[in-house]
């Protein structure tokens, strides 16, 4: 008994640093985002000023290697929709994502290498829709020997893959503090930010006011980019939610119905039965 208390208060006291160490880690900041709940809906325009926060500054170091660009027009996306140039005011909708030409100017601006089936060289072509979107990196080794050893993460489904998840990604944009803690030490090209595991990270803060460009009068504040790309950033990992909350509608109206109907025959057909 006694060999036990000792290897357990051993391991107890092993575990401690770990625990204060996870302690000290800030849970994400609470914000109401716009798709929350069973109603929820993604806000169109939100999606692509974070998709541009995202191509502006992300797409250097962060790849999203699940994602094509036909996906920024298909029903949910950040381009379903767009301004009617013949009726003002008015939007118009592409069935075919591929034929959005939004979507077809986006992907237009890159260029990827192919085949030419003539000759069997290698040969570069411009983007089109159904292309996935760039990595910046050819391989792992490039990516991590241009950050310092460490290989940013994939961004395809990087709001699902953290807990706390668009809330988590806009408290780490934000949070860097100056302020380093006495028992943390960074090392050249480390930054310490509380929000993320550990408190030291290798990317170093990448938003600041008016980095990025915006139409209209949207502020151009850090706080309204880390908003932005983690409200698209959340898009990206579950393009069909709209389409997902509406088919649960309509499968909960569905089972009402039924429901109500197997209770009215259920009525009818023991009506004249003694219980």
């Amino acid at each position: 008994m006694k060999r036990f208390i000792a290897t357990f208060a051993a391991l107890a006291a092993l575990a401690t640093p770990a625990l204060a160490a996870e302690g000290e880690t800030h849970a994400p900041e609470a914000y109401n985002w716009s798709w929350e709940g069973p109603f929820g809906t993604f806000d169109d325009e939100q999606l692509q000023r974070g998709f541009q926060v995202y191509q502006e500054v992300c797409a250097s170091c962060h790849s999203m290697d699940l994602l094509s660009f036909r996906n920024l027009g298909q029903p949910g996306g950040p381009f379903e929709y767009l301004p009617d140039l013949e009726h003002e005011g008015e939007l118009i909708n592409y069935p075919n994502p591929n034929d959005n030409p939004v979507v077809i100017d986006i992907a237009s601006r890159y260029t990827y290498t192919a085949i030419d089936p003539e000759t069997g060289e290698e040969i570069e072509r411009q983007g089109i829709p159904a292309d996935r979107f760039p990595n910046p990196f050819a391989n792992r080794a490039q990516a991590a020997a241009s950050n310092g050893g460490a290989v940013p993460p994939d961004f395809s489904v990087i709001v699902k893959a953290r807990s706390g998840g668009a809330e988590y990604i806009r408290s780490l944009l934000l949070g860097y503090d100056s302020e380093v803690p006495a028992d943390i030490t960074l090392l050249p090209g480390q930054h310490y930010n509380p929000y993320f595991a550990g408190g030291v990270l290798a990317m170093g803060p990448q938003l600041f006011d008016g980095a990025v460009s915006y139409t209209g009068d949207t502020p151009q504040t850090a706080e309204q980019y880390a908003t932005d790309v983690a409200a698209f950033l959340a898009w990206a990992s579950e393009p069909h939610m709209e389409q997902r909350k509406r088919m649960g509608l309509g499968v909960m109206i569905f089972l009402l119905i039924f429901s109500i109907l197997m209770w009215l025959a259920y009525r009818q057909l023991w009506a004249n039965v003694k219980h």
